[in-house]
């Protein structure tokens, strides 16, 4: 399986004070980390985002269709529209966010082993906490997320993920030379980047 995908980079960022996608790890964007991690597993690549400033070269970048930031929820719902209005002929849609630079290089093929049919949705765990924001969607569920948004009982995926039929898809730590570490740890705060980055260069040095 190689799936459509959307990079969810249409948040605030209000705890980083500054767009997440577009810091630098390392000498590259958080951005391009995700496009080079997801571009060999994926077919088509979108960046979901209300900031024209986060662009990628040969990506089309697609904004929210509802208004005052609902949250990722939404950015799964502009994907799978845009895909739904393009032909897509794919059963499911891969969904990564922009800060999590560690995303395995099996993240696909895990999550499809996941899939139940069609109609049924994969997300990842580690530890034993779901990562809602990491998933396959599919693209059947456009219809009842549209119709969810808008009068959403909850903005929360998790709460949402589970009106599908959802197998949570439990990943293992990463081993590194610095530690184990969870493959989707997240950048939210600027000590986040620094434990990133701390990581990499002991990859790049042993």
């Amino acid at each position: 399986m190689r799936p459509p995908a959307v990079i969810l980079a249409g948040g605030l960022s209000s705890r980083m004070g500054s767009p997440k996608a577009l810091l630098e790890l390392a000498g590259m964007r958080l951005i391009d980390r995700i496009v080079a991690r997801l571009a060999p597993q994926c077919d088509r690549l979108v960046i979901n985002s209300n900031d024209p400033a986060i662009i990628v070269d040969g990506l089309e970048r697609i904004s929210d269709r509802f208004a005052n930031f609902p949250g990722p929820l939404a950015g799964i719902h502009a994907a799978l529209s845009l895909l739904a209005e393009t032909g897509e002929t794919a059963t499911h849609m891969l969904s990564a966010p922009v800060d999590c630079p560690f995303l395995p290089d099996d993240l696909v093929a895990r999550l499809a082993d996941g899939l139940n049919g069609t109609d049924s949705a994969a997300v990842a765990m580690s530890g034993d906490q779901w990562q809602p924001v990491v998933a396959l969607w599919p693209l059947s569920a456009l219809p009842r997320l549209d119709a969810w948004l808008r009068d959403p009982p909850s903005l929360k995926m998790r709460i949402f993920l589970e009106t599908l039929s959802v197998k949570p898809v439990a990943f293992p730590m990463l081993e590194t030379v610095t530690g184990p570490l969870d493959p989707f740890f997240n950048i939210n705060r600027p000590g986040d980047l620094a434990t990133a980055l701390h990581h990499i260069e002991g990859e790049e040095n042993p």
